[in-house]
């Protein structure tokens, strides 16, 4: 009796289960139905939230309507940043997506380091931490579906770093025809209403986020396409940034929402689940997207990535006096500059216009066109002036330097006549001939006849994509980078604008000349003289820009001279005082502006990076044996060594190291060299030599590390080292932090080269793999031929030489000579192969035990690169077991 009132409780307990289970899903099902698809019903705002409010009507034309609460901000778990680097993670749909190529070029014009990465589906996150150390201080998603969507480990992966870093999110949703009209972000509590058409759009004045951005009058009209999204929520943690209304009343009714202002950019102030988020309901075409999405990276990493508040920009006005007749300046438009100028100066303080002269053609135009250069002369201290060339000649085709001299005389002495100022120390060439690449006659008679000290050009790095200019300082004068503002020398009427009038303005208004300005804290702008007459153009483009500017953004605009341009340039980004000496021959704009009496050609093809003492004389040596392969001439400091990459020589620029190497014979068989064997381990020289020399080849020699700090300590005290004379190799290599500074710093040229890993890493950043060629440095001492013959096939030559014909060991020296006729020798000179005292045992055992690591990663990285191990390397590893 028992066992059936058993299976009778069975039974009704799980008929009881089932009705509770289906009751449940109905109530979820009807309650899903009510979020998602209720668009009929009101979501109102939960003390305001992000959607519009209530009984606003459609046609409202106050963007007060949605009342925003300035709630205080979660604050992250680190808010100073310290524990994060200034990294921005940027997932990407694809390498070649147009909204990711346009985040990356914001990042990069805002000189803010990131790392791309194609947006994972199911695949492994990259690795966000380093120790306890955060790598990115902002992650931002071009598509935020792709976030939301991550699979459950790596969502909670990156939420939790999220939330114990306070790192921010930015997130971008595009709508296309496949997108639901209206549906809840998953995970969220925020729905998204796309396909729409937008207009008259406003930033919320209490956005917390705004910085740059200016909150103030709507823009009118229609929002570029129809594919816009917006945000809606109860939750407080949403605030709207930017609002829009629809296009049409039907767009209304269907989102069920009674608001004149529906929010196309949300903040999500982190009140939900700790992650503060900026969402985007489109991309960035929309220009004030840009200027948010600026604000929005500062904001969320605590102003870590933040530009300042301050523009600074010049405009100069280049060929004064020159252009064909019916292009210049009459009295009337001489009038309207300064007028202009003065009333630019009440937005602008201290604007003027720079005015580039060349006094060979002054009265070259008509009448009213030469009472206008009259009238310029005599307001001539209401502007600034700056000296072209005095006929316009490009300073590159210059040779001599007495003659080019003699041209900038011609002009100094018209500017003198004429009550020119000359001392502003600023000077452009004309078509920034001679700036870059470097015509060193330009800038010695430029400091001669005129003591200049600033100048500027478009084409360093390279004109294209001007987001990359940068400035540099050579010889003694500053180069800064010029922008390009839409109008050349052929733009002289608005009607004939290319494209139509509206180009211009587009440019302006939110354009590519409006975010030159946002982006850059420094601006110089290049103009014609053209563009100052007939139309007027120049006054219309930088009156309608500083106007834009002043409505939506808080920027600060203000001039300065050139050379304290200059000083506030390199104070705002001092690593780029040193240049970076690109190829001339490798930019077709480059080859035209490049004097036809030098040639790529004299470039070496293969660079012997070192470390020192592996042997690199020696192959210098051999190298030089071969028919095909020139040297370069020696150096009176350092003899066979130009040693250009790695120190001061650098700045002597590529003219002073092209003259080290003969002018090419046969182009097709020469093949230039040159080893400086301090290269292996400099900071800078894999980067320079990569910028020159792109398709070099690169040899460097290793032996083992714990040898060649043995042999580097004997060699100073070889020369006298009073630091290498007073100490042991033991106390030398086993020395603390504390120690003298001296002996550290012979201390670090003992071990530090030996790091051969973390160097050759630094060298395969610029070169492909394939173009490094790592030499087993006992093999080239044992057998140097067999070594040559991996050489030459490494170098592709086509005259393979048999160096086993033209090397012999000579038993008095050690080492392997060249074999002369009559079987003398030719052998390096006496401070090589020294014979040195054996290496002490506990120095030995101090050695092994300090490179083992630095080996093991040694190892890996040939393994890596094709490349077999060292025969010392081997052994190295054998007793690392």
């Amino acid at each position: 009796s028992f066992l059936p009132l058993l299976c009778a409780l069975s039974f009704r307990s799980r008929l009881t289960s089932l009705l509770l289970l289906f009751l449940f899903c109905t109530i979820s099902v009807f309650i899903s139905a009510y979020f998602l698809y209720g668009v009929k019903q009101e979501l109102e705002p939960s003390g305001g939230g992000v959607s519009g409010s209530e009984g606003a009507s459609a046609d409202s034309e106050d963007p007060r309507v949605t009342p925003s609460r300035l709630l205080p901000l979660r604050p992250g778990a680190d808010p100073t940043g310290a524990r994060t680097d200034p990294v921005v993670l940027v997932f990407v749909e694809s390498q070649y997506s147009q909204l990711g190529q346009e985040i990356v070029a914001i990042l990069e014009s805002g000189r803010f380091r990131f790392r791309a990465e194609i947006s994972p589906g199911k695949g492994d996150m990259p690795t966000l931490t380093d120790k306890e150390q955060g790598r990115f201080t902002l992650v931002v998603y071009e598509n935020i579906l792709k976030y939301v969507n991550l699979d459950v480990w790596n969502r909670e992966l990156l939420d939790k770093y999220c939330v114990e870093y306070g790192v921010g999110i930015i997130g971008f949703f595009k709508a296309n025809e496949n997108s639901l009209l209206s549906a809840q972000l998953k995970g969220f509590p925020l729905f998204l209403h796309s396909n729409l058409g937008l207009k008259d759009c406003t930033v919320n004045p209490k956005s917390p986020l705004l910085f740059i951005t200016r909150s103030g009058q709507p823009l009118p009209g229609p929002l570029p396409g129809d594919d816009w999204t917006v945000f809606q929520s109860n939750h407080s943690t949403y605030e709207p940034v930017l609002l829009a209304k629809t296009q049409s009343a039907d767009s209304m009714a269907s989102i069920g929402q009674n608001a004149a202002l529906l929010p196309s950019v949300v903040q999500d102030l982190g009140l939900h689940d700790g992650i503060q988020r900026v969402l985007f309901g489109n991309n960035l075409a929309f220009w004030l997207h840009k200027l948010v999405f600026v604000d929005a990276v500062a904001f969320l990493t605590g102003k870590r990535l933040s530009l300042s508040l301050d523009r600074y920009f010049l405009v100069d006005i280049d060929d004064i006096f020159v252009g064909k007749e019916g292009t210049r300046m009459k009295v009337p438009d001489v009038k309207a500059l300064l007028e202009t100028q003065m009333e630019l100066r009440t937005h602008v303080p201290n604007f003027t216009f720079n005015l580039g002269f060349s006094g060979k053609y002054y009265h070259a135009g008509s009448d009213e066109e030469d009472l206008g250069d009259d009238l310029l002369l005599s307001f001539g201290k209401e502007f600034w002036w700056f000296p072209h060339m005095w006929s316009h000649m490009q300073p590159h085709l210059f040779h001599n330097q007495s003659v080019l001299a003699e041209r900038m005389l011609l002009n100094k002495k018209f500017a003198m006549e004429h009550g020119i100022p000359t001392n502003m120390g600023y000077a452009v060439a004309p078509h920034h001939s001679g700036v870059y690449p470097v015509h060193m006659q330009l800038y010695d008679s430029w400091k001669k006849v005129w003591g200049i000290k600033v100048t500027s050009t478009e084409e360093y790095p390279h004109l294209k994509p001007a987001r990359f200019r940068r400035g540099f300082i050579h010889s003694g004068i500053s180069v800064l980078p010029r922008q390009t503002c839409g109008l050349f020398t052929h733009t002289i009427f608005y009607k004939d604008y290319p494209g139509s009038p509206n180009e211009l303005d587009k440019l302006i208004n939110g354009g590519e000349l409006f975010q030159t300005v946002l982006l850059n804290p420094i601006s110089i702008f290049m103009t014609h003289l053209s563009n100052y007459g007939n139309d007027r153009l120049g006054l219309y483009t930088f009156k309608s820009l500083v106007t834009f500017v002043k409505t939506w953004t808080n920027l600060k605009m203000q001039s300065l001279p050139p050379i304290q341009l200059a000083q506030k340039y390199f104070s705002l980004f001092p690593s780029e005082r040193d240049p970076l000496w690109q190829d001339p021959c490798e930019d077709k704009r480059h080859k035209v502006i490049w004097s036809k009496e030098k040639t790529c050609d004299r470039f070496p093809k293969l660079l012997v990076i070192g470390p020192q003492k592996t042997g690199t004389t020696a192959l210098y040596l051999f190298l030089g044996m071969h028919p095909d392969l020139t040297s370069n001439y020696p150096s009176k400091e350092t003899f066979e060594e130009i040693q250009f990459f790695n120190g001061h020589n650098y700045h002597r620029g590529i003219d002073w190291y092209m003259e080290y190497f003969p002018l090419p014979s046969n182009t097709s068989s020469d093949y230039y060299f040159e080893k400086s064997a301090n290269y292996f381990d400099s900071q800078v020289a894999a980067q320079r030599a990569a910028s020159l020399l792109p398709k070099a080849k690169i040899i460097t020699i290793l032996i083992n590390p714990a040898d060649r700090a043995y042999s580097w300590y004997q060699h100073q005290r070889a020369h006298d080292d009073p630091v290498a004379l007073k100490y042991s190799f033991h106390e030398v290599i086993t020395v603390g932090p504390d120690a003298p500074i001296k002996l550290r710093v012979l201390q670090n040229r003992c071990l530090v080269p030996g790091w051969y890993a973390v160097h050759m890493e630094r060298w395969l950043n610029y070169y492909h793999s394939s173009q490094l060629l790592v030499l087993d440095g006992q093999m080239l001492k044992a057998e140097p031929a067999s070594i040559m013959d991996k050489i030459q096939k490494f170098l592709g030559l086509a005259n393979v030489i048999n160096y086993h014909k033209i090397l012999a060991f000579d038993p008095k020296k050690g080492f392997w000579c060249q074999l002369l006729e009559g079987g003398k020798t030719k052998c390096l000179g006496k401070s090589k192969g020294r014979k040195y005292p054996d290496m002490g045992p506990e120095s030995q055992a101090f050695l092994r035990e300090y490179y083992r690591d630095h080996n093991i990663e040694l190892s890996k990285l040939l393994y890596r690169m094709g490349q077999p191990l060292p025969s010392w390397l081997r052994e190295e590893l054998v007793h690392s077991r």
